[in-house]
């Protein structure tokens, strides 16, 4: 935790309210999500036991497991799963753009939109990812066939969750973790994986603090937890008598019982679901309400691209994810992960002051004012005259940097800026900065109108730097050796 964060939680817990740790949204929001609230059954790993699932707040569609130890039964809600979810995703293949590489020469294509599944928690990206698992290499054929769309679900899930461990990526989304994002709670973080709390705290009802509605919220009788585990007193006082109604009923091949015990206990699960369901929409409307950042839309691009290769790759006749990957492999998706993570950092500096804020005070980054400016400035000390022209900035942030240290301006992304001079004023309250900048400037020795910063003007520079970073690179199979899954040495 940050310390500005920590300072905001504090404030949050002084004021009865939540305090925004975010000016602008740092996630992508798609006109029509999927949103998906899932119940397991307790005491049994991964057993679906019920899920909510929809793209409009007033059609949420039930699937529930009567008995959730039944195989059969288990691979029926995956396939119904399958019918909301495969219908969805092929609505998002209809419409491809091109996108110009290698300079313009050639093009490539990709979907104009891309899914996005929204859960409560991070609990429920877990239950997909374990869902996906169990079923993706299910097979269509031999013994105990399974219906065709069960392994390609069990294969998308599965990519779903891959792509929610990518920090840019808005493709699976926790709600908890989007609004987290963006808010800070006067309660502990561990708290704030209560949806009904967290949002207590975050929008009130009129007259009520946060602390008080986020208390009313952990009462299961009005609040239900928001999966997938279920409340044990619910188990204990509802589900269990409602599911051995239901296995009487089978068990005695009486029909009409077993249709009147199926609609009992579909009746108590949508209780169980629907508060959460309702939230999930509060959510998404209170996200909806700050604008999208700057650097939001490229990261949308990137998922949009992914969903387009697994797309294409699944259509190709694509074989399902490996149980675990190889060594080799395994460090490429670390890599891949630290490099997605280090960008994302940076990306939501650059959109956000609120974020910003917290590299001023470790010293990456800090906020002055010109107040002169050389923007005619040749610097001829080399084999040709190059232009260099210098500002100095004067500001009241701590100042960590030597002369030297290349910096970078949010506002100016394609300008660099180096530290000439370092100089305290007389008191010590404020320091004056010189920076020697360079790019973003045209070829010639006159910089354009508006390419340097103007006397007056108010800049923030900071050591973070959105450039690329070429990947790292990592032997071949025959090159790995043979302890980390390389080929077998000869004896």
């Amino acid at each position: 935790m940050s310390t500005l964060t920590a300072l905001a939680r504090a404030q949050a817990l002084a004021a009865g309210v939540a305090q925004p740790i975010a000016t602008v949204r740092h996630l992508h929001l798609t006109e029509r999500p999927l949103v998906l609230v899932p119940l397991t059954m307790a005491g049994e790993a991964n057993a679906p036991l019920a899920m909510l699932v929809g793209t409009e707040p007033e059609h949420a569609r039930l699937v529930i497991v009567p008995q959730p130890r039944d195989r059969q039964q288990r691979l029926d809600f995956v396939t119904t799963l399958g019918t909301a979810l495969l219908p969805y995703l092929g609505a998002h293949r209809g419409v491809s753009e091109s996108v110009p590489i290698d300079r313009g020469r050639d093009v490539r294509y990709r979907y104009a939109d891309a899914p996005q599944v929204l859960v409560p928690n991070s609990a429920g990206i877990t239950f997909l990812r374990l869902l996906g698992r169990n079923n993706r290499f299910r097979r269509t054929d031999g013994d105990y066939p399974v219906d065709a769309s069960v392994p390609l679900v069990g294969c998308w899930l599965t990519w779903f969750a891959e792509r929610a461990e990518h920090p840019a990526s808005s493709l699976l989304v926790a709600m908890t973790d989007a609004l987290g994002l963006h808010w800070a709670t006067g309660q502990s973080g561990v708290e704030d994986l209560n949806l009904a709390a967290l949002l207590g705290w975050i929008d009130p009802p009129a007259g009520t603090s946060g602390a008080v509605a986020a208390a009313e919220a952990e009462d299961p009788s009005t609040w239900p937890p928001a999966g997938p585990t279920t409340d044990p007193e619910f188990d204990n006082e509802v589900l269990s008598p409602a599911m051995a109604a239901y296995q009487a009923a089978v068990a005695a091949d009486d029909e009409p019982a077993r249709k009147r015990a199926h609609a009992t206990l579909a009746a108590a699960l949508r209780g169980q679901l629907e508060p959460t369901w309702r939230l999930m929409w509060r959510g998404l409307s209170l996200l909806r309400g700050l604008p999208p950042g700057a650097r939001v839309a490229a990261r949308w691009e990137a998922d949009r691209d992914a969903f387009t290769d697994y797309a294409t790759y699944r259509d190709e006749g694509g074989q399902p994810q490996p149980r675990r990957d190889g060594a080799v492999a395994a460090a490429q998706r670390l890599h891949r992960l630290e490099r997605a993570l280090s960008a994302y950092a940076v990306q939501r500096a650059y959109d956000d002051p609120l974020v910003m804020a917290d590299h001023r005070l470790t010293g990456e980054a800090f906020v002055g004012e010109v107040t002169l400016a050389d923007p005619a400035r040749v610097d001829d000390s080399g084999k040709r005259p190059v232009l260099r022209p210098r500002i100095m900035l004067v500001t009241t942030d701590p100042i960590l940097f030597q002369p030297g240290t290349g910096l970078s301006s949010p506002t100016r992304p394609s300008q660099k800026a180096k530290v000439v001079f370092v100089t305290p004023t007389g008191d010590g309250s404020k320091t004056e900065v010189v920076l020697e900048l360079s790019g973003g400037m045209g070829r010639g020795l006159t910089a354009p109108p508006g390419t340097v910063p103007e006397v007056g003007e108010r800049l923030c520079y900071t050591t973070l730097t959105d450039g690329y970073v070429p990947p790292g690179a990592f032997p071949s199979r025959e090159e790995t050796p043979w302890t980390h899954g390389g080929p077998p040495t000869e004896m």
